[in-house]
């Protein structure tokens, strides 16, 4: 499984260290020579030079294998093709976008973009949820990408199991506010206690998220 970075800026390069940092297979394309060369050798990772929306580098960047893409170009058009090409061209499963103008976002979400956010961890955390889709789920951003909806899948080994609500300790900025349980919809209280197989649908914000997610599929971690 791998991603593919388009876009080379502030929020590409430090997208393109987070995802480095946590193992995933990414490749950056970036139209800027002097750009493309500073990030090759700070990071050691693969980097393609060219223009995003060029079908014939994108397959050099390794599109027919790719699992997600992000596009996060200072120029929303440019975001807004990668993307369509993306989908209409080689089926990609999921496309990222980063809009720099919030007039623009409804008219992506109309022409079926499936993720478009601002922040760079949020982005992370989308393609490493695309990749462990076993795991969570981002269901929606809000607020620019500062607030989450998230879906956990909750395993019989994962540290919330058999856990009442009340005992999670979980940190001020997460709320729980649903989970779903075959075929049922609990609006959870402090006295209901999480089992395997539940779906837990919760709010909260990506520096949360990120900590979370570290600990809640470990067994014997604790939140």
């Amino acid at each position: 499984m791998s991603s593919i970075i388009v876009g080379g800026g502030k929020i590409g390069y430090n997208l393109m260290r987070t995802l480095h940092d946590r193992g995933i297979k990414t490749t950056l394309v970036e139209k800027n020579e002097a750009i493309c060369s500073k990030i090759a050798e700070e990071l050691s990772v693969d980097v393609i030079l060219g223009d995003g929306t060029d079908i014939r580098v994108l397959l050099d960047a390794g599109i027919n294998d790719a699992d997600v893409i992000a596009a996060v170009t200072g120029s929303d058009e440019a975001n807004l093709v990668i993307c369509e090409i993306a989908k209409a061209s080689f089926f990609v499963s999921q496309t990222i976008a980063r809009v720099n103008n919030p007039k623009n976002i409804e008219m992506f979400k109309a022409l079926g973009i499936d993720k478009i956010v601002c922040s760079t961890e949020v982005i992370a955390n989308l393609i490493e949820n695309e990749l462990e889709k076993d795991d969570y789920h981002v269901i929606q951003a809000f607020e620019r990408g500062h607030m989450l909806l998230v879906e956990v899948n909750i395993s019989d080994n994962s540290p919330w199991c058999d856990k009442k609500l009340k005992d999670l300790d979980l940190p001020d900025d997460c709320v729980i506010s649903t989970i779903f349980r075959t075929g049922k919809i609990i609006f959870p209280r402090g006295d209901t206690e999480i089992l395997g197989g539940d779906k837990v649908i919760l709010v909260t914000n990506p520096k949360v998220l990120a900590t979370l997610r570290k600990n809640i599929h470990h067994t014997g971690s604790k939140i």
